[in-house]
């Protein structure tokens, strides 16, 4: 098995933190539970804000 790169495993942390905000989103909207649409938000600018971050993080791997 090849070991992962820098740039891999930042790609897999972005995307299980998305996965796991997405399922944690639904399952409190399915319960209805008190803050739901604060947490929607919350999901809403984390998929925006968590893939810029990691490629900045990659960007700046690729220059050292």
């Amino acid at each position: 098995m090849k070991k992962k790169t820098p740039k891999q495993i930042a790609a897999l942390v972005c995307a299980v933190l998305l996965a796991g905000m997405y399922i944690i989103t639904f399952i409190a909207a399915c319960l209805d539970a008190t803050g739901t649409g604060r947490l929607f938000a919350g999901c809403l600018a984390s998929t925006v804000a968590l893939p810029i971050i990691c490629w900045i993080f990659i960007h700046f791997l690729d220059r050292s």
